[in-house]
């Protein structure tokens, strides 16, 4: 593999980071034609996460690979594969991936862990915490833990569906300071650089805007399953949960030495300021049920740290239940940030666009003010 591009000098957001999660799709860990993972790629890794531990850092990785592995040694067709053939893949595939890893640090005098999560284990608070603990305890004890969802029991309605997002949740779970997304590209581009001449390489991101979820393209596109769109959505929670996170390339050897020598790829920076336990959790850990669209006043008002109320919304979308988690977007689609609603859809419906002060009288009962309190809301915008 060629050695990637570098560009300006090591961030600081790099050097400072002590807990980094590190997430590897299955197209840089597994050759597909072979069904064999790629040695000389991931000792390389090993090599670097090894490198990483010795300075202190502490590392999680985040692995696709369980069911590439699978369908190889059990024979199954290429293309998507139904749910029970994907499962019984992974089960399959799952040993041979620990296998690999266990192998792969034993050699460099580290342990390695297995954690398979499920939508429900950060999705859930308790089971969230004893899943953050877990983590907790396997870092104190110098283990590099492999975190993979558990596609032998999650089903369509239950699960990530993608690693871009559940890394950027275990990232929010242990309140890393760094997300890495390992890619076959380098980063975000202003336009897909296989299609268009003119695309740029943005270097950072400091506020994921609706500009920027443009450049990521949309459903359908080339991009979207598994590519940037994912990735977008994955630095959405990052940077909500307080975590900076980096996309750069991983198809070249020791990718995250070459991040730390300035290698060419596209930062999203957090704010400064610190998120708090609850505030991480509804940010990163919970699955949105629907959107809820504001005015310009309601999108200042937030910004100025207010509540929102119905008056200032004038849209929502989804099916939800009160305590349920719901994107906030402004008058320009981009996302403001997300909260837990204090009313399900069909009183949502009823209220929106009114003043609190009409809310008994709609309702037929006496409800929240806030349609979403400051308290139970998290804003991507600043």
């Amino acid at each position: 593999m060629p050695a990637q591009a570098r560009t300006a000098a090591v961030r600081p957001q790099w050097a400072n980071a002590r807990r980094i999660v590190v997430k590897i799709g299955s197209s840089l860990l597994v050759d597909r034609a072979q069904g064999r993972p790629k040695s000389a790629w991931l000792e390389a890794l090993a090599d670097d996460v090894s490198d990483l531990v010795a300075k202190g850092k502490e590392v999680i990785i985040v692995s696709s690979g369980a069911i590439a592995l699978g369908r190889h040694l059990l024979n199954f067709p290429k293309g998507e594969l139904p749910l029970e053939q994907s499962q019984a893949a992974a089960a399959v595939g799952q040993i041979s991936l620990s296998s690999v890893y266990q192998s792969v640090f034993k050699a460099r005098n580290l342990n390695a862990a297995q954690i398979l999560l499920t939508l429900g284990d950060t999705e859930q608070r308790r089971r969230y915490l004893n899943a953050r603990q877990t983590i907790e305890t396997l870092l104190g004890l110098k283990v590099v833990p492999v975190v993979n969802e558990n596609d032998t029991v999650a089903t369509t309605e239950i699960r990530y569906g993608d690693n871009d997002r559940l890394s950027a949740r275990v990232a929010s779970m242990v309140s890393a300071d760094c997300l890495v997304l390992l890619s076959d590209i380098e980063g975000l581009y202003t336009a897909p650089p296989n299609v268009s001449q003119d695309a740029a390489l943005v270097e950072e991101v400091r506020q994921i805007t609706a500009e920027i979820e443009g450049m990521a393209g949309s459903a359908g596109t080339e991009l979207s399953k598994g590519g940037m769109v994912t990735k977008i959505e994955a630095g959405k929670i990052a940077l909500a949960s307080g975590c900076n996170m980096v996309i750069t390339s991983g198809k070249v050897f020791n990718p995250l030495k070459a991040l730390g020598e300035g290698a060419r790829c596209t930062w999203f920076l957090a704010p400064s300021d610190p998120v708090t336990a609850r505030k991480r959790w509804i940010a990163g850990q919970l699955e949105p049920k629907g959107v809820v669209a504001v005015d310009a006043g309601a999108e200042r008002a937030l910004l100025a740290g207010k509540s929102l109320l119905p008056a200032g919304i004038t849209r929502v979308e989804g099916s939800f239940e009160r305590g349920d988690s719901v994107v906030i977007r402004g008058p320009d689609g981009g996302e403001i940030g997300r909260g837990l609603i204090a009313y399900a859809t069909a009183e949502a419906q009823l209220i929106i666009g009114k003043k609190s002060s009409e809310i008994a009288s709609i309702l037929g009962h006496a409800g929240r003010a806030a349609m979403i309190h400051r308290d139970d809301m998290v804003l991507a915008r600043s």
